[in-house]
């Protein structure tokens, strides 16, 4: 046996912790991982977005910024390139590239967003007000929501 294994860290969606950073912002932050229970520079969320909704256009130093389109659909832009996006995609925003992910769809965006490294983003996330995780919210983690029906 390897003396070095940990035992695994299990959350469910209950566990999450939800955050919107700024209190006019239009998306939310809902914490799976962070250097405090992953013993490593990452960060690892799922961030909604409601009707509407998108990032302040920022950017990272060092970070590599990657999502995947858990339900729902919009735009992605990096660097003044802008692609549609929608459930089953993956983003990859390389360090520096300034990006906004914007829901232009009917319903909410939920994309998985995964930060390595950390770079003070779960601190960030956490600096700002709590939220609570609704019906909806939970559905869709959950995938009890039908998410092969468009």
């Amino acid at each position: 046996m390897n003396p070095t294994c940990m035992i695994p860290v299990v959350k469910t969606p209950k566990d999450y912790q939800a955050y919107r950073i700024s209190p006019h912002d239009t998306n939310r932050l809902a914490i799976v991982f962070d250097p405090n229970t992953a013993n490593i520079s990452l960060t690892y969320c799922v961030e909604i977005f409601d009707v509407g909704g998108k990032t302040p256009p920022n950017r990272h130093q060092l970070a590599v910024e990657m999502f995947f389109v858990l339900k729902g659909e919009g735009l992605a832009t990096c660097d003044s390139k802008t692609v549609p996006i929608q459930a089953g995609d993956s983003i990859l925003v390389p360090a520096t590239g300034t990006h906004v992910i914007e829901n232009t769809g009917k319903n909410r965006l939920y994309a998985l967003c995964i930060m390595v490294p950390n770079e003070d983003f779960a601190e960030l996330i956490r600096s700002g007000t709590p939220v609570e995780l609704d019906e909806e919210d939970l559905a869709v983690l959950r995938r009890s929501d039908g998410l092969l029906a468009k």
